[in-house]
């Protein structure tokens, strides 16, 4: 009997394949078109606010997307962690804003490394003076400069200073450490929620700014020019206008980053990107769902009741369940999808999904279903490899992620 001697990855496929009849499912289909509105769209606006973007690359680790973002005119990308950085820098991102405090020796040392090119531009959080110390002590014994920005948070919320004198007291302590350079001031509005949410994110981001003018007029800053940022994927606009409203004399480079618009999603982020238009009456088209779980009909034990090949492993359930969209007849081409939107998914189990089948729609085992997500961070991380396809369904490129 023959070895087989190479690994097959899930969803795994080649160029040309389609999508129906080629590539082993479950996958991780992205549409191009899609794809490459929400890059052009989110650029647009962000350039429009006066600001400039930095997309979280947490969310798809996809070296091709990187690529495709800062080719429109990104300005960096952010990441959340030291491998992560590592992995961007790999293939090529020259700027990083890690939203995250850099803790672990360890951590430490695979920036140091990293920052041994002077071209790298790297900046890391700081909301503790037991970090701040840390940090001046260990790039001080690499003889390297770090540059750090103060992160500023909410009570009940997730990293940062609670408190505008906790801030000014930590610029204090960074100014005490040689080896590193305080260039701006972060925060993250997307932990802010409620009746009164959207006063609260405003009120946050005027705060922040006041931070950035106090901190800029005592000489805190290393650059002349410091950065201010925050901005997830759900109240950019917000962010956008406060920046733009309360930045006086364009004192500070203002970076947006939202990360989740590059895929978009048809639950948590598509219910915020209407919340956007409702705000703006002036953008006339929104974001499109560019990412999707391709699945087959696994069995048909009851009538009215589905089992499909997708489970916990395949996609994410932490903010809604997969939602079924249009039902394919496998192998059979051309490929013309019927609309199944009322089906519905009941529960997720490790490798299976369960689902209603709505009256009027007919299926039988081994047919394909393609899945809308929510939330598209979670299901990215469980993919190596997704497939990017045209309005044919035919795959023009097969993108690895780097998780």
């Amino acid at each position: 009997m023959p070895i087989i001697d190479h690994a097959v990855e899930k969803g795994s496929a080649t160029v040309g394949a389609h999508l129906v009849q080629d590539v082993s499912l479950p996958a991780l289909v992205l549409h191009r078109d899609a794809l490459e509105h929400n890059i052009r769209w989110m650029q647009a606006f962000v350039s429009a606010s006066g600001a400039v973007l930095a997309p979280h690359g947490k969310t798809s680790m996809t070296p091709a997307l990187f690529r495709r973002q800062l080719e429109a005119g990104a300005w960096g990308m952010t990441l959340a962690s030291a491998t992560q950085t590592h992995a961007a820098y790999a293939h090529g991102v020259r700027r990083v804003l890690m939203a995250n405090q850099l803790v672990g020796t360890p951590n430490m040392a695979l920036i140091a490394d990293l920052l041994a090119d002077a071209s790298f531009d790297f900046h890391c959080m700081v909301d503790h003076p037991d970090n701040v110390a840390d940090l001046g002590a260990y790039f001080a014994s690499r003889g390297l400069r770090l540059n750090v920005m103060i992160e500023y948070g909410v009570v009940g919320g997730r990293c940062g200073c609670r408190s505008e004198a906790e801030v000014l007291a930590l610029a204090a302590a960074i100014a005490a450490q040689p080896a590193l350079a305080l260039t701006g001031i972060e925060g993250y509005e997307g932990v802010i929620h409620g009746e009164h949410a959207v006063a609260g994110i405003r009120a946050f981001a005027s705060s922040l700014v006041r931070l950035a003018v106090a901190l800029q007029d005592s000489g805190a800053f290393a650059l002349d020019k410091p950065i201010i940022t925050a901005s997830g994927s759900a109240w950019y606009d917000l962010i956008a206008e406060s920046f733009a409203t309360h930045n006086a004399q364009g004192r500070f480079l203002s970076v947006l980053r939202p990360g989740s618009y590059i895929a978009h999603d048809h639950g948590l982020y598509k219910e915020a990107q209407c919340c956007v238009l409702d705000r703006r009456s002036d953008l006339h088209e929104g974001l499109r769902p560019a990412l999707e779980v391709w699945a087959h009909v696994q069995s048909l034990p009851e009538p009215g009741f589905a089992v499909i090949a997708l489970g916990k492993r395949d996609v994410a359930y932490d903010a809604g369940l997969p939602v079924p969209l249009l039902r394919y007849p496998a192998g059979v081409l051309p490929a013309a999808g019927q609309d199944v939107s009322g089906c519905k998914v009941t529960a997720v189990m490790d490798q299976h999904a369960f689902m209603t089948v709505a009256d009027g729609v007919e299926l039988r085992v081994g047919d394909i279903i393609a899945f809308g997500t929510s939330h598209p961070c979670l299901t990215f991380d469980k993919w190596r490899v997704g497939c990017l396809v045209d309005e044919e369904l035919r795959v023009v490129e097969v993108m690895e992620t780097c998780f």
